[in-house]
């Protein structure tokens, strides 16, 4: 466990649960208040943000505009996007563009120093600002970490896992976590007056994902726990178009290459996508993953062929991916990349409002971890860096201004749980958790299937006493629960036996875990009573 500035046996009053792009650019808002930051992982290497290929959302070109970027946002969120919440986050966008760029993140320019951006699916404009065609994430991240070491009002305790929130009364007034060692036996307590969760979102849950190993779900649960509500969690975005190979998580073809004019086609060459939908490849995500995992599975197989419209120059303008279809060995310029669609990211989380609080007074929640309403039922792509960035520089403003003095806590070791471990979950458990995600919780969806989830969900966490795959489970049971209750299909849950748009469900979903768990069992049980009299 590392620490940048002080000793572990005090806490800072405001305490950020991860260190990804959301937790790193909230602890650099809040310089020079001291603040703690916990990663689980050594600093940037558990987060999804640094594997962010295409880059972030901002009207920056000329002839787009904040109003055309919400129009895009909330034609892509199938209904259920909050306008004023888009509109907020599409507004600050060039500002937070130009945060990044005084952290020393080096955006495309063209020959004059303006900001370059490409284009991707269901954007009006070109769009996008990103690195190198496809090392934003990586060069965001970069950037930020070193802007973070270099500040002394950061305290990092890496390799450290939080477990529980503290709750009393509507407050949270705590964090509960243990060194990320495999059979840990230490519980460290920490006092605060302000808890961030940026804990990244749930792709590990499935046994496809582009996520890395941390995006376990952690932050829905811890949330759910205290008591927290939880809105959308059955939107889970699969993105349409990883690579094929035996690498977990999988590695990523980004979107920008559709948008360069690369073609889906099946393994006899034939262009699938303008069978599907009017937009073909720059189809929503949603819609472009459906079809390749109805391809993949009838057999007819998908590959994307970028040959014609990037070819040799494949290399240079997209090394990442160039050096990933390597590793799988394949070779992108003279052959098309076999695909299928990969867990990628939760457009669910932990309910918050436009300053990012949630319904529990002291807990605030950031990025992927957050439900903020931004992006509905299906995410805009290249949204999230920059809902990460929105929402995180407004929690900071808000906890400067609700807690205008900071103050210093003494910290320490807690009583253990009896009956519960904290060593690393059983691989074979949670392996078992990510087929049945997989199977049952995935691209397309059904009742008895979705029930089946929940059944084996429940044994599972009912066999493994391990407080980490216990979160990991709830949060997948929060997912399949939800997707259960919304009978219809739209954005990113669809469900085979309901496949049409209800209107009448046009609204977000809350829940808090009491009335999730009380909803499914009143539905179980007025199936059961349904079939018994049928």
């Amino acid at each position: 466990m590392s620490d940048n500035r002080a000793s572990a046996s005090t806490t800072d009053d405001v305490v950020i649960v991860g260190a990804g792009l959301a937790g790193l650019f909230c602890a650099l808002c809040l310089a020079p208040r001291p603040v703690t930051v916990l990663a689980a992982a050594p600093i940037g290497r558990g987060a999804s943000s640094a594997w962010a290929q295409a880059g972030i959302a901002a009207s920056v070109t000329e002839g787009d505009t904040v109003a055309a970027h919400v129009a895009d946002t909330i034609a892509a969120g199938a209904g259920l996007v909050d306008r004023n919440i888009a509109q907020l986050m599409a507004s600050e966008a060039r500002d937070r563009v130009h945060d990044l760029l005084s952290y020393g993140v080096p955006f495309d320019t063209d020959l004059e120093g303006r900001l370059k951006a490409h284009k991707e699916a269901a954007h009006s404009f070109h769009r996008v600002v990103g690195v190198r065609g496809d090392t934003a994430g990586k060069a965001i991240m970069a950037a930020l970490i070193e802007q973070v070491r270099q500040t002394p009002s950061i305290r990092l305790m890496e390799g450290v896992v939080a477990e529980e929130l503290y709750r009393n009364g509507r407050a949270v007034t705590g964090v509960f976590g243990r060194p990320n060692e495999g059979s840990a036996t230490r519980t460290l307590f920490l006092p605060t007056r302000a808890v961030v969760l940026a804990t990244g979102g749930i792709g590990h849950l499935y046994e496809t994902t582009t996520n890395p190993a941390e995006a376990q779900g952690s932050g829905l649960a811890l949330a759910a726990r205290a008591g927290a509500v939880i809105a959308d969690a059955e939107f889970v975005q699969f993105h349409p178009t990883a690579i094929v190979s035996e690498r977990d998580p999988s590695p990523l073809a980004t979107e920008a290459l559709r948008g360069e004019g690369a073609w889906l086609v099946d393994r006899d060459g034939h262009r699938f996508m303008p069978d599907c939908h009017e937009l073909a490849e720059l189809a929503p995500r949603d819609i472009v993953a459906r079809a390749i995992h109805q391809q993949n599975t009838s057999g007819q197989g998908a590959y994307l062929d970028t040959r014609d419209a990037v070819g040799a120059s494949f290399p240079e303008r997209f090394p990442s991916v160039h050096a990933m279809c390597l590793d799988a060995g394949i070779d992108p310029v003279k052959e098309p990349i076999p695909v299928a669609p990969a867990a990628h990211y939760h457009m669910g989380g932990v309910l918050t409002d436009a300053s990012a609080r949630t319904s529990l007074d002291g807990l605030w929640a950031i990025g992927e971890a957050a439900s903020t309403g931004a992006h509905g039922a299906n995410r805009l792509a290249s949204n999230s860096l920059l809902e990460a960035v929105v929402f995180a520089g407004r929690a900071a403003r808000d906890i400067r201004d609700l807690l205008p003095y900071p103050q210093t806590y003494e910290s320490g070791e807690a009583d253990e749980q009896p009956g519960f471990v904290s060593e690393a979950p059983d691989v074979d458990a949670v392996k078992a958790l990510r087929q049945i995600m997989s199977r049952h919780v995935g691209v397309v969806r059904n009742r008895d299937g979705l029930l089946d989830a929940l059944s084996a969900i429940d044994r599972l966490t009912a066999e493994n006493f391990n407080d980490r795959f216990r979160n990991m489970a709830l949060a997948a049971r929060i997912v399949t629960g939800s997707a259960l209750l919304r009978t219809e299909s739209r954005g990113g849950h669809y469900r085979s036996d309901c496949t049409e748009t209800d209107p009448a469900q046009a609204r977000r979903s809350y829940w808090t875990l009491a009335s999730l768990d009380r909803t499914i069992r009143q539905t179980i049980d007025r199936d059961t009573k349904d079939r018994t009299t049928s």
